[in-house]
């Protein structure tokens, strides 16, 4: 499970649109999902389409672990952060993945711990 978080932060800091494209495509599934309180999309296109969003919100920032991975059976927690590089976050996250029988992202559930007030 840790290499599927460590590939799922790399595609969200992958400020190549066709790569990061193929990295989302091989991570989640054809009917795959991410939902948070900003967002609620499906399918690997949406995805990337949503990643290369907030990088545009964020422009510079990364995407970090905030602490270990959690996880049991199919699922892991995880806290993340997000901001300059080497600098303290600006946006705290806590997400849920749940992977499908083929180690593919099914679904991410995600909350926003702390978010700036013009986010």
């Amino acid at each position: 499970m840790q290499e599927i978080i460590d590939r799922y932060i790399a595609a969200w800091n992958e400020t190549d649109a066709g790569a990061r494209r193929e990295l989302v495509g091989s991570l989640w599934g054809p009917d795959g999902s991410y939902t948070d309180p900003l967002a609620d999309v499906r399918g690997p296109d949406a995805i990337a389409g949503l990643i290369g969003a907030a990088q545009q919100q964020f422009p510079g920032f990364v995407f970090t672990l905030g602490g270990p991975v959690d996880a049991n059976h199919r699922q892991a927690r995880f806290t993340w952060h997000l901001g300059p590089a080497g600098a303290e976050p600006v946006v705290i996250g806590f997400d849920v993945v749940v992977v499908d029988g083929d180690d593919r992202i099914a679904s991410v559930h995600g909350f926003l711990d702390r978010v700036p007030a013009a986010a």
